[in-house]
């Protein structure tokens, strides 16, 4: 069946669009010659500021690692948890390697190449509270966490895990009290204070809290694990070839074992996927 030249016209017109914007940020990485990285400032070990005052850790060096494959210099931004979860970047940010942990919400907006490790969901708490043992301790208690993280979705009892759609959760209270924060430092500040204060607990990440476990004895955890959180590469939505670019470019640092090396460096295990 043949098209009227007008139709024709703007179905090839379409068609020119639509593959522009298939590769518009590989195109503009590699005319930039820069890879832009979104992550967040203060979530240590996977990204902070060191002693120098420049950012460092587990995310850190593997978007250097990507930038390096890729044979880019790279840039970090690191806006607000908010505005990086919120998506619709507009070419602000080429990639978010910043500990995303993929959802059916998030899906609307990024796509997801790569799921690059996975940790447990722990609760932290004051080391004097007797309190809380498990999760359904928390039921009518204020729990402090990361804004617009999986943990407030997991409060909230409408947590689901991308990839493992079928697995149960167990939501064993009521109604919990979320208190978000920008970040997790000011949220285990205002838990060192003590037990009910301003927090009773933490929800977070177990290789997150393992540092500030072994060296504040001002907290402890409560309890098994949650559930296992996957992080993933998080890349605009509808960009197949940049999300090809990504799983190569990953694939390649599993092979070679950056990954793997990376992750016994920042948390003494390797728990790259």
């Amino acid at each position: 069946m043949q098209f009227p030249a007008v139709i024709s016209a703007g179905l090839l017109a379409l068609s020119v669009i639509t593959q522009a914007h298939a590769g518009a940020t590989l195109e503009r990485v590699e005319s930039r010659k820069e890879l832009v990285n979104v992550l967040m400032e203060s979530y240590p070990p996977f990204s902070f500021l060191n002693d120098q005052n420049q950012l460092d850790g587990f995310d850190v060096d593997v978007a250097k690692a990507v930038a390096d494959k890729l044979g880019v210099k790279l840039r970090l931004e690191t806006p607000s948890w908010d505005v990086i979860a919120a998506g619709r970047w507009s070419g602000r940010y080429d990639i978010c390697i910043c500990s995303m942990t993929p959802s059916k919400a998030r899906a609307q907006v990024f796509d997801f190449p790569v799921e690059y490790y996975a940790s447990p969901a722990v609760i932290v708490v004051n080391a004097k509270d007797e309190r809380i043992h498990s999760a359904k301790d928390l039921d009518g208690l204020k729990v402090g966490l990361t804004s617009a993280s999986s943990y407030e979705s997991y409060l909230n009892k409408n947590l689901v895990i991308e990839g493992a759609e079928d697995k149960k959760l167990d939501y064993p209270f009521e109604m919990v009290q979320v208190a978000p924060y920008d970040t997790d430092n000011v949220a285990f500040q205002d838990l060192g204070l003590g037990a009910g204060v301003r927090l009773d607990a933490i929800l977070t990440n177990l290789v997150t809290a393992q540092p500030r476990l072994k060296q504040d004895t001002r907290f402890k955890l409560a309890g098994a694990p949650l559930y296992e959180e996957p992080n993933s590469v998080a890349i605009e939505k509808g960009d197949p070839e940049w999300d090809a670019k990504v799983r190569a470019v990953f694939a390649e640092l599993k092979a070679d074992g950056t990954l793997a090396r990376l992750s016994q460096k920042w948390i003494g295990a390797d728990i790259s996927k």
